[in-house]
């Protein structure tokens, strides 16, 4: 009896074991296999989700690590030991605009009207969690202006492009550098003359399409690799070249490492991320737009983006082919735009360039029922974040319709004049006129604390993340450098007075990724965003991993915030392999905010990151 109990005492006891064990494994099957398998394959790489924050301690490893059990008050000097790295195959992943995680959600869309190529983003669950690893061989970016005409071709290792458009010009391959010899699908001989060709076309003198400063914001739809844009710069034009992620994929992040201003989108569903009367000239040049679709839906955004008096150019065989299907479309195209009250103002070869009504006057003057209609009173034009497009007139306020235009002074003159639309916000001049001296100031104190790091041609993309009245860009304009200014879709929407300025940005949701490939900014200013961020209730950590994504390696993080965010930002900057600028005065108090400088340091590829850990 005593030998029999014994045995089954011992079984109990194996018994018991093996349901530990199994708990176990299970536990790393769930959690260690996410976090691991990460590192060694795409598809557990997007499975882990959130497991990062479901860890809790387990992952995060502070100075003294006793048994594991810390309280409330101990979890702030937990500093994180690292982030898994996502898979090399992942190295160019934009999380809202990832056509797998359409694929693998089923998600109903409609490919007609181009809604894969819109922004989707994945659900808090499905996030890759873990650092982006540049490709392969991948070295600090060519320096502007050089840059304009050459990259390194390991950066971006895409080819297709160079043999599909070798016959336009668009980009050569040579040795392990991409050439840009500035053609396109309708300037095979450079872009520069075809700029001088329109400005020609309108009579602008010295064939300078800037007409004097009067002509400064630009968005070029369809852009290519924006050898477009990049042209236009010489001429103090900013354009913001705009493209979709399709089957020229790449071309955005071309022209991001070339240093010329660009972000993804399509004129799909909804408006694009940009206020009313933003561009004094739409481009398209071979863009493959169907103008025609949903009753003239597509040109009726681009008349909410013109301002009073603005044109569209358009290159394209509708405009010069005599076949029966060109004519036609010419046609029916001509009487759509002839209804929204635009004009010839030139037209020559393969180019026709329509003007926009410079006031209401012609909208009243339509017959009853006209088509297109005025969109309704209540409509704001200036709201866009995730709002359909609309097949309707955006009629000009009041003010614009009696300045018979939209009475911004001439660039450069524009930067720093007090702009019309200050009124809709119920601001002065003087506050206008505060804020710019008070950037000023601040951006002289930035550019002293990073001049032990920088020179004259370290930084050409910036990024301004919560831009307000955009004072910080306008600080910067003798600076070799372009400013994408974000305003944030939560707040006082001051876009507007950003394109006033004759500057440029977009419209954003700090809680979701940014349009844009990964690498592709060399310097991000963040004032107060991320207490923003945090009073919403949105991850701190995926914004730190957002702002990693895009910032290139040896790039800069300004952040302007209170003290126990840059407290916070400190836990990380081993995890994300940033270091501060200088440790021993790495923050530089203003009033309640302290100001943190940040530089991304460079690893080279995911492997050798792996093996250096």
């Amino acid at each position: 009896m005593p030998r029999g109990r014994s045995d089954g005492l011992q079984q109990k006891h194996s018994l018991a074991f093996l349901i530990v064990v199994a708990i176990f494994l299970g536990f790393l099957y769930v959690y260690g296999g996410s976090i691991f398998g990460s590192q060694n394959s795409g598809s557990s790489a997007l499975e882990y989700g959130r497991s990062l924050k479901r860890l809790g301690s387990s992952y995060l490893g502070a100075e003294d690590d006793n048994d594991g059990n810390q309280d409330e008050s101990s979890a702030t000097n937990i500093v994180l030991k690292s982030f898994p790295v996502c898979d090399d195959r992942h190295s160019e992943l934009i999380p809202c605009l990832d056509r797998h995680l359409i694929y693998q959600m089923r998600m109903k869309l409609d490919l007609s009207v181009m809604e894969h190529y819109e922004r989707h983003c994945p659900p808090a669950e499905r996030r890759y969690n873990c650092l982006i690893p540049p490709p392969s061989g991948y070295k600090v970016p060519i320096k502007w202006p050089q840059s304009r005409d050459e990259v390194w071709k390991a950066n971006i290792p895409h080819t297709h492009l160079a043999h599909e458009k070798s016959d336009q010009n668009w980009m050569v391959e040579k040795g392990d550098k991409i050439m840009f010899p500035g053609g396109g699908t309708h300037f095979h001989y450079g872009a520069d003359k075809y700029i001088a060709s329109i400005a020609n076309m309108l009579n602008f003198s010295n064939n300078n399409l800037n007409n004097e400063g009067r002509l400064r914001t630009v968005l070029d739809v369809g852009c290519g690799v924006a050898s477009f844009g990049a042209y236009l710069l010489s001429s103090d034009i900013i354009a913001m070249s705009l493209a979709p992620n399709d089957v020229h994929q790449n071309q955005i992040q071309f022209a991001l490492e070339r240093g010329i201003p660009a972000y993804l989108g399509i004129l799909g569903t909804k408006r694009l991320p940009y206020p009313s009367r933003s561009f004094e000239l739409v481009h398209c040049s071979r863009c493959r737009i169907d103008w025609l679709q949903r009753g003239g839906i597509l040109l009726l955004e681009l008349d909410r983006l013109l301002r009073p008096g603005g044109y569209f150019a358009y290159s394209s065989p509708e405009a010069y082919a005599q076949d029966e299907e060109n004519l036609k479309i010419w046609k029916e195209m001509s009487e759509l735009v002839e209804s929204m009250c635009w004009k010839i103002a030139a037209k020559r070869n393969q180019t026709v360039v329509w003007q926009k009504h410079g006031t209401n006057d012609c909208y009243m003057e339509r017959k009853t029922g006209a088509h297109p209609p005025l969109c309704h009173p209540e409509d704001d034009p200036d709201a866009v974040w995730g709002v359909n497009m609309k097949a309707c007139i955006t009629p000009y306020s009041d003010h614009d319709n009696r300045a018979e235009g939209s009475g911004l002074a001439a660039w450069p003159a524009r930067l720093t004049t007090p702009p019309p639309r200050l009124s809709d916000f119920g601001y002065s001049n003087e506050m206008f006129e505060k804020d710019t001296e008070l950037w000023q100031r601040r951006v002289a104190k930035y550019w002293d604390l990073l001049s032990p790091k920088i020179a004259s041609n370290t930084l050409r993309n910036i990024m301004d993340m919560k831009a307000y009245m955009g004072s910080f860009a306008a600080a910067l304009i003798d600076k070799n450098v372009w400013v994408m200014n974000v305003v944030p879709n939560v707040g006082v929407n001051t876009l507007k007075l950003i394109y006033d300025r004759g500057l440029i940005g977009s419209t954003h949701d700090w809680c979701e990724a940014f349009s844009t490939y990964p690498r592709t900014y060399d310097l991000l200013h963040a004032w107060n965003i991320l207490s923003d961020i945090e009073k919403r209730g949105c991850s701190l950590e995926d914004l730190l991993l957002e702002m990693d994504r895009v910032l290139r390696p040896t790039g800069f993080v300004i952040i302007r915030d209170k003290q126990t965010v840059i407290d916070f930002v400190k836990k990380y900057l081993s995890a994300l392999h940033w270091e501060a600028i200088d440790s021993s005065s790495d923050s530089v108090q203003d009033g309640d905010e302290v100001v943190f400088i940040i530089q991304k340091k460079l690893w080279l590829t995911s492997e050798s990151f792996r093996d250096a850990e």
